[in-house]
């Protein structure tokens, strides 16, 4: 199974994104879906798939924190 985690478009250029992940940075083909610097967004296989907002990707964030904390029990 494969989960994707919400990141933040820091920036794009020539269709790739660079995404940021709790400090961490990816880049992804960003030709799918039309996204702009400030989004945040699921990235899977190095596409992105799909814009989240804000709400939602904190959201998700935190349950896999949790998810995290869980499986280190």
């Amino acid at each position: 199974m494969c989960v994707a985690a919400p990141g933040r478009v820091i920036g794009i250029k020539n269709n790739i994104a660079t995404i940021e992940y709790s400090g961490n940075t990816v880049n992804a083909n960003a030709g799918l879906v039309k996204i702009k610097p400030g989004d945040y967004v699921l990235v899977h296989a190095g596409l992105v798939i799909q814009r989240v907002n804000e709400e939602e990707a904190k959201n998700m964030t935190e349950l896999f924190k949790t998810l995290e904390e869980l499986g280190n029990e």
